[in-house]
């Protein structure tokens, strides 16, 4: 996992909150990083019409959902993210040892039911939310 998934919700509970167009520059101080990193994940926001953008002397970006409905597994998916991966396996599954030859497949079977179980929780938390929990109008944990 990278952090590209903490850019992106920090960005849209952001927009939410400021309703209103904002520039990359402006996102990116908010969310310290720089500009060219957000609009790459704006991009993909955009792609998955989560924000639209405005050209022009005050362009930028604008949150375009209801934030009550926007759920953390669908920023997930617009980034196409997994939450859990390896990125190296152990064995080979060209050796005579069944251990050796069945552990990469049957590691990443794992892998994929627990980034699942992530999308799932995911789904049940939003973008109000998150903004609700940052000004203490909810108390209660994230699920």
């Amino acid at each position: 996992m990278n952090s590209e998934f903490s850019v992106a919700v920090h960005s849209l509970v952001f927009l939410n909150h400021r309703g209103t167009t904002l520039s990359s520059e402006e996102l990116a101080k908010n969310v310290c990083t720089n500009p060219a990193r957000i609009r790459k994940i704006m991009a993909k926001l955009k792609k998955a019409e989560l924000v639209a953008t405005k050209e022009g002397i005050d362009g930028g970006y604008h949150f375009i959902r209801d934030p009550s409905t926007v759920t953390l597994r669908e920023v997930s998916e617009a980034l196409e993210m997994r939450f859990v991966s390896a990125t190296w396996q152990s064995g080979d599954t060209d050796m005579k040892c069944l251990i050796a030859s069945g552990m990469a497949a049957i590691m990443d079977d794992i892998y994929g039911q627990l980034d699942q179980l992530c999308q799932v929780h995911l789904d049940g938390i939003t973008i109000q939310m998150i903004e609700n929990r940052i000004f203490h109008y909810e108390t209660q944990e994230l699920l």
